[in-house]
């Protein structure tokens, strides 16, 4: 399936200068990316259940997650993403501060698609965002 619109993108992340930098480097790409901001877990899943209801919203392409957020964290997440049979097939990219073997290893234990963790430095995050994009908005082929 050839992607004719654009891609619809569901960042959850609690951290505005993250999501903003984050948000700023998709909307600047080479692809036209329609990004959702949620800045905690519950406020994600609410996002992500509306369409199941009838929103206009629809389901995103990708969803960009932060592990560490408040009131459900990203593994509760994940976990209730890929229990949720509308929901399991949206790749999900952790993009997180944690570099815990731990929290890679459960990341992708609960189905994560890829596990990437936010380096220090803005050019270095602008670089990491790049490639987040470079490779799931050009080289892979999205549900």
């Amino acid at each position: 399936m050839t992607m004719t619109g654009p891609i619809h993108v569901l960042l959850i992340e609690d951290n505005p200068g993250d999501a903003e930098l984050t948000k700023e480097m998709l909307e600047t790409g080479k692809v036209h990316v329609d990004i959702t901001v949620a800045s905690d877990g519950v406020a994600a899943l609410a996002l992500l259940r509306e369409p199941q209801a009838g929103g206009p919203a629809g389901l995103p392409d990708l969803i960009l997650l932060d592990l560490n957020l408040p009131k459900l964290d990203g593994r509760q997440i994940l976990a209730e993403l890929k229990r949720d049979h509308m929901l399991r097939r949206i790749p999900v990219v952790i993009l997180t501060s944690s570099d815990a073997d731990t929290d890679v290893v459960k990341s992708y234990e609960l189905g994560a698609s890829c596990y990437l963790t936010k380096p220090v430095g803005i050019e270095a995050f602008q670089a990491t965002v790049r490639s987040v994009q470079d490779f799931w908005f050009t080289v892979v082929r999205l549900p």
